[in-house]
């Protein structure tokens, strides 16, 4: 560290802008004037070895990746995605301008891929009237799933109110029992299950009028009980969950609604699985799913979802990251726990098989994988089932879970691998921003390469381009 100044201002901004504290409050924490974090901030100031270490202590930040540059928000990799859409294409924004932007001027990047999701949602939906307000072009899901990232997929106040009623809810042999009662006993509402055609095109209903909790008859047993438990948070945390809401100030009522769901739906799996049991729980039995499964009546994307949301500071988890799609490759979750890189509005590289986990059906399959800047991850794919029975039939999705090569020898479904020589796949994140040269599934030329076609021949990647 003594060899080469880190001048970091750029995550310290972030930082204290995720933390929502001033320039006086933040220096006051770390025992310094404000004028001189305002010189950190500015890169005029290398950061030291002392104040990283305050940091870590006061921000329960990774010294190692701060210092690397890491963390959330929004990336080169995701401004170089957008770069790549023909509209700004010509352009040939270079990546360090892209990388400076994002460093520099986070907020700004934020706004950036903000107007291009809603760009994007408007050539979809066939643009806005005129004189419409273009916030409707923001979508519920793109809106949620920038405030999920923003807060790592962890909410201090929720588990510890999950925790507390969780544990107090707990039950060898299930939760949904005592759930039940629970309910009956002190908010007075019957939890009942009826049939499909009683409930139309709805898995579960609360009628406050009659006081009842309907559940399908086709949900499957684990899901009745996050039905009972998502069901029992918004009784329980009504309040909170409603300040958390009115504090993230969602731009309209429809995407205030789905946050509100959303944060109902991670006290449910915090309620089913409170958070310190949980984690000696997933220590224990080395993030074997199907154990844990088993030791909280839960299935395997809730308790893969749980996976993603450890982030507690002082007990935290293997860092996982998490997707979950169908088997015509939509993503319909995606939580970044570690530095994966995630194509933001395109699908995953076609070289990590989490596709294949369709041809396995139940089984597990496990790869280790290589990004672009040679970080190394271990990954495990699995299909499971929807949530309710249909007469259709069939409804795979698979669920891709992952974490960096270096938290590998603590997961179960690793033992047996020789990290150290087992074969290594190549995977990149979108097409059109992987700097990979050789490679037969490259769909899309990259951004601001130039190609290197040549007619006399065929290449194995039908997009040959100059390496930079």
């Amino acid at each position: 560290m003594s060899a080469a100044k880190l001048f970091l201002g750029h995550r310290l901004r972030r930082l204290r802008r995720d933390h929502d504290l001033s320039q006086t409050d933040m220096a006051a924490s770390l025992g310094v004037s404000p004028s001189y974090l305002n010189h950190l901030e500015r890169n005029q100031r290398p950061v030291t070895a002392a104040l990283l270490l305050k940091l870590a202590e006061r921000y329960d930040v990774d010294m190692r990746a701060f210092a690397a540059g890491g963390g959330q928000g929004v990336g080169a990799d995701e401004l170089a995605e957008i770069f790549s859409d023909s509209l700004l294409q010509d352009l040939g924004v270079p990546r360090y301008e892209l990388a400076e932007l994002a460093n520099n001027a986070p907020s700004v990047a934020d706004a950036i891929v903000r107007l291009y999701a809603a760009l994007k949602e408007a050539g979809r939906e066939g643009g806005v009237a005129a004189g419409g307000d273009a916030r409707a072009l923001v979508t519920p899901e793109n809106w949620v799933r920038d405030y999920i990232q923003a807060h790592r997929n962890h909410y201090p106040r929720l588990e510890e109110a999950a925790e507390t009623l969780g544990g107090a809810l707990s039950d060898p042999l299930s939760m949904a029992e005592p759930m039940r009662r629970r309910l009956k006993d002190a908010w007075g509402v019957s939890a009942r299950v009826v049939s499909q055609a009683e409930l139309g095109n709805l898995s579960q209903l609360y009628d406050r009028e009659r006081r009842l909790f309907l559940l399908s008859s086709q949900l499957r047993a684990e899901n009745r009980t996050f039905g009972l438990a998502y069901q029992l948070a918004l009784l329980e945390f009504a309040p909170l969950l409603e300040r958390m809401v009115a504090d993230a100030a969602p731009p309209d009522e429809g995407i205030a609604q789905l946050l509100h769901m959303h944060l109902a739906n991670y006290a449910a799996g915090a309620i089913m699985m409170p958070y310190g049991r949980f984690l000696a729980a997933c220590e224990d039995m080395r993030y074997s799913i199907d154990r844990l499964c088993g030791e909280f009546g839960a299935n395997v994307e809730q308790v893969a979802h749980r996976f993603t949301t450890l982030g507690r500071p002082g007990q935290r988890g293997v860092p996982f990251f998490m997707l979950r799609v169908d088997p015509a490759g939509n993503v319909s979750k995606r939580y970044a726990g570690d530095q994966f890189p995630f194509s933001r509005f395109g699908g995953t590289c076609p070289r990590w098989n989490l596709h294949a986990a369709f041809q396995a059906a139940g089984q597990v399959v496990t790869q280790l994988i290589e990004t672009p800047d040679g970080q190394r991850f271990f990954t495990v794919a699995r299909t499971i089932e929807r949530p309710i029975k249909t007469e259709l039939g069939g409804g795979l999705l698979a669920v891709g879970l992952g974490c960096h090569i270096e938290h590998a020898h603590k997961l179960h479904c690793a033992d047996g691998y020789d990290l150290e020589r087992a074969p290594v796949t190549p995977v990149g994140p979108a097409c059109a921003i992987c700097p990979r040269l050789d490679c037969g599934y490259r769909a899309t030329p990259p951004q601001g390469r130039m190609l290197a076609v040549d007619r006399t021949k065929k290449t194995i990647s039908p997009y040959p381009f100059v390496a930079s």
